[in-house]
């Protein structure tokens, strides 16, 4: 008998061992830890869904030009801005050729050529447009950022025509072998009959000949908690520190990374200088590690695009675009001010790993949103007051966009003219 209450008792702890060697060995860093390494995150509150980066690659804007000088925009989530992108993304382009832009008489193509042109504003990395585009492009091609494609027929022609345009400015590739048609072409091209015409300025911006309908919102709207951002940023939230600023915002730390929230703006600011680089750094592979980044440290509060990949002396700085509606009308950019800083995320990497990061803690309840319809000045009336810009600095962009106002618990997304001016200066008309 005491033989068998031996033999169960070495069992049970034989057992024990087992238990314990498993969660010693399974539970180490590494292999599912509860220990996580200093350079990585508790993942809690989010502020939205997880982002893939091919949704946050599409042009700000599509001008069709249709022949005889005649024009027409189409801007995100409208009807015809995706039916031709869905159609664009499963054609091939290859074989490209290197050429000079002065290679090409742009104002008689745009006048007299029917074709489509997209607008990636301040550009995107071929390696990253090949996510969202059957390209195939050689090592050098491969190195470059787009900022716009043009595909346009000419007259006895028989093939279309596929133009990449690099951001140096001064080059471009030719696609010798574009898999799409003439008649595919002109079709796209044909959805643009019967809609507002506009009128290019000096082959920069479009000027509509008739006023623009949008959608104006306003909408509850709320804020993340400082809590929220410290669990998202910080390995061990309760070690932060707080530190009072003189102007008002609030410091938290951890004696190795900060985070500074504006109460007046509702808007904070990371800043992690103690982060390992990696030392292996491209345009795109920033752009991959931002969208990472943000996915793991508080989600995509809306819709956005990416809409810059910017190199500075020591770092790059990514900054992401927030829109504002649907389809089928379409969406258009949120834009930031001084009255209220909203509508866009920013990052800062060096060698790859992100340095500072910087977010509106606003957020909206969108499915309570109430909505009119205003209309934004066109014709000579907008035309006018273009021109009186344009006497001190020379316009190279006009766009519709949404202006935010914050009153009490209710955000206001209110249409407006976005003007870009040639020294980068952003002016609005309503």
């Amino acid at each position: 008998m005491k033989e068998r209450i031996k033999s169960w008792v070495l069992v049970v702890l034989i057992l024990g061992s087992l238990v314990e060697s498993y969660y010693l060995i399974y539970r180490l860093p590494g292999s599912d830890s509860a220990v996580l390494s200093k350079n990585l995150y508790v993942k809690t509150d989010n502020m939205g869904p997880e982002e893939k980066v091919e949704n946050l690659l599409y042009p700000d804007k599509m001008i069709i030009h249709m022949g005889g000088d005649k024009h027409t925009l189409f801007y995100p989530s409208s009807t015809f801005y995706n039916l031709i992108m869905n159609r664009l993304k499963g054609r091939g382009f290859e074989s490209f050729q290197r050429r000079s832009v002065q290679d090409f008489d742009w104002d008689k193509i745009r006048s007299e050529n029917p074709g489509i042109e997209l607008s990636f504003g301040a550009g995107i990395p071929v390696s990253l447009l090949q996510r969202v585009m059957q390209i195939s492009p050689d090592s050098l091609f491969e190195g470059e950022s787009i900022d716009r494609i043009w595909i346009y027929n000419i007259k006895n022609d028989s093939k279309a025509h596929a133009v990449f345009f690099s951001t140096r400015g001064d080059i471009v590739y030719e696609a010798a072998k574009a898999d799409l048609t003439v008649q595919d072409v002109q079709q796209h091209v044909d959805f643009g009959k019967n809609l507002t015409l506009y009128t290019a300025v000096n082959g920069e911006y479009y000027v509509p000949e008739a006023n623009v309908p949008l959608v104006e919102a306003v909408m509850p709207a709320g804020m993340y908690t400082i809590e929220q951002m410290q669990s998202n940023l910080f390995f061990d939230a309760g070690s932060t520190r707080y530190i009072p600023e003189k102007d008002g915002s609030k410091i938290y730390t951890d004696s190795k990374r900060s985070l500074q929230v504006d109460q007046e703006q509702n808007w904070m600011s990371y800043s992690d200088p103690a982060a390992l680089p990696d030392g292996d750094s491209t345009p795109a592979k920033d752009a991959l590690e931002a969208v990472d980044f943000v996915n793991r440290h508080g989600g995509w509060n809306g819709t956005y695009r990416l809409a810059a990949t910017e190199e500075g002396r020591q770092d790059r700085k990514v900054s992401f675009q927030q829109y504002y509606g649907a389809y089928p009308s379409g969406s258009y950019p949120v834009m930031s001010n001084p009255q209220l800083q909203y509508g866009v995320i920013h990052l800062e990497l060096q060698q790859g790993t992100v340095s500072s990061y910087e977010r509106s803690l606003l957020y909206m309840d969108e499915e309570k949103s109430e909505k009119t319809i205003v209309e934004l000045s066109g014709g000579e009336v907008l035309k006018q007051r273009l021109a009186g810009i344009s006497s001190t600095l020379r316009i190279i962009d006009l766009t519709p966009a949404y202006l935010p106002a914050l009153t009490g618990e209710k955000l206001k997304f209110r249409p407006v003219w976005r003007v870009t001016l040639s020294d980068g200066t952003e002016l609005t008309l309503n």
